[in-house]
């Protein structure tokens, strides 16, 4: 069996094997060499992630064994604002902390050799908010900022650190790029598929740096330019 990636996170995540999605790419990056399956739920916060990971990540996976590497892509509903009009999205910041300490510890106890790679939340376009609100809403405010998307972020960063595990902080990464709230997000927090490059590219180089990457890894499978044109079939023995 080829080995697995497991992506695991929000709509970011959901959405990702989309025309350009980052996981498609990574998909298309890694054929022939790894799985990538999909674990994406539109909406989810850490809180709701923590409450459903043992049936997302049974104690036998697809293939096994272990997977080579789960991403974990959440934030960007913790940080919506408590008294804005997502509000039953929102988990306190020291519990976004918690929450992700124990998803890693969750995924090390059950694979201790798997490569957990946290994601920070995006940044956020709150014009971009206003004009595209998911639910009613009255108040006519962003239901999420770029600052309480910066600060979870930074807690995600944190979190990486403490557990001695990667981080892609593409909160951080987006905002070099001009122009980036319309280069890069869709309606203020998704990704166009600019975006959607930018953390392709970052998690591929993240992978890379722990030793995932496709000088590393086995083709599946002989390849074309190995197989005996005059005796076809003894490449498959």
């Amino acid at each position: 069996m080829r080995p697995e990636i497991y992506l695991f996170g929000d709509s970011i995540t959901e959405a990702s094997f989309c025309d350009g999605g980052w996981g498609a790419s990574l998909a298309h990056h890694f054929s022939r060499t790894v799985d990538v399956v999909l674990r994406g739920y539109s909406g989810y916060n850490t809180r709701w992630a923590l409450e459903v990971i043992e049936k997302v990540f049974p104690e036998v996976s697809r293939g096994g064994g272990a997977p080579l590497a789960v991403t974990v892509f959440f934030g960007a509903n913790d940080a919506c604002l408590p008294n804005r009009c997502s509000a039953f999205q929102h988990v306190p910041i020291h519990e976004y902390k918690q929450n992700l300490h124990s998803i890693v510890s969750f995924l090390k106890k059950r694979w201790p050799t798997t490569l957990v790679l946290l994601i920070t939340p995006p940044p956020i376009d709150e014009e971009g908010r206003l004009r595209n609100p998911y639910v009613e809403n009255p108040m006519g405010l962003p239901e999420r900022t770029n600052e309480a998307a910066g600060a979870y972020a930074k807690a995600c960063v944190d979190v990486a650190g403490e557990c001695g595990g990667p981080v892609v902080d593409i909160w951080t990464k987006m905002q070099h790029i001009s122009d980036w709230p319309r280069v890069c997000l869709s309606d203020g927090l998704h990704l166009t598929q600019s975006g959607n490059k930018i953390v392709f590219e970052e998690v591929v180089a993240r992978l890379r740096e722990e030793g995932i990457s496709l000088e590393t890894l086995l083709v599946d499978l002989p390849h074309i330019a190995e197989i005996d044109p005059n005796d076809p079939l003894k490449s498959f023995s």
